[in-house]
């Protein structure tokens, strides 16, 4: 499957154990299944993609003529969340078809991560409100004495000199509900019977939160040589360098 994202819930956060006994906090995401809606050719919009929808019961009654026409064009199910995802570029086959078999109506399960170690998740955050500059951008406050008000920003003026406020203060204001996107999350387990994808760390949102997973863009390097047998002993290295010096 040449699609390189697909659309999820977050379930909640656990804890799992590696072979070596350490502990590892997990989000487990339950991903899928999708269906692919629509594609975009380079030909005929400009660039290649897929809009991809998660499958979930929805009431005829909560989409309008102009989606359920959108739907029925290409004979798939009414969802309710919709998204694009980039595919892997392959010269086209047919008109809306590409040489790898990819075709409106194919279905998107987690298993496009079988292969994968890491992915990016992109979510709303939690909306928390109204928020001061403290909690909102970690401002350490006035004195903590009393008769003060620690919380608050104190003076923003700039004196005489511009008598005005900068564009870009920091100042209280709404606070959340951001696109936010966590990258490089690595993959600790793939339950493919029950689309679910078990992701090290936290993903933005709350509980039951839509998001969408795709393949890492630019994952990390594996570290080599620092654990296990191809570790060097520094002692050892510089006493044979010693004797080779001595010869």
């Amino acid at each position: 499957m040449a699609v390189s994202g697909i659309l999820g819930k977050k379930i909640g956060m656990t804890q799992v154990f590696d072979e070596k006994g350490d502990i590892h906090p997990i989000t487990v995401l339950q991903v899928g299944p999708c269906v692919i809606t629509q594609l975009k050719t380079q030909a005929k919009d400009g660039y290649d993609a897929a809009q991809i929808g998660l499958v979930e019961f929805v009431k005829s009654s909560k989409i309008n003529k102009a989606m359920a026409g959108h739907f029925a064009k290409n004979n798939v199910p009414p969802v309710r969340v919709l998204r694009e995802v980039p595919i892997e570029i392959a010269p086209a086959a047919a008109e809306g078809e590409e040489s790898n078999g990819i075709k409106a109506g194919d279905k998107v399960l987690v298993d496009i991560f079988a292969q994968e170690k890491f992915v990016d998740v992109l979510g709303t955050s939690k909306g928390r409100g109204f928020a001061g500059v403290v909690r909102r951008h970690g401002f350490g406050g006035g004195p903590k004495s009393h008769g003060h008000m620690f919380q608050v920003q104190g003076s923003i003026g700039s004196s005489s000199f511009p008598s005005r406020v900068f564009k870009g203060m920091r100042m209280p204001g709404h606070m959340g509900v951001d696109s936010v996107t966590v990258r490089n999350l690595r993959i600790r387990g793939i339950d493919t019977e029950e689309n679910l994808l078990m992701v090290e760390g936290a993903v933005p949102g709350h509980k039951d939160g839509y998001l969408l997973i795709t393949k890492a863009k630019q994952p990390p390097r594996e570290r080599r040589g620092f654990s296990g047998a191809s570790t060097v002993d520094p002692l050892k290295a510089s006493k044979k360098a010693s004797a080779g010096k001595k010869k």
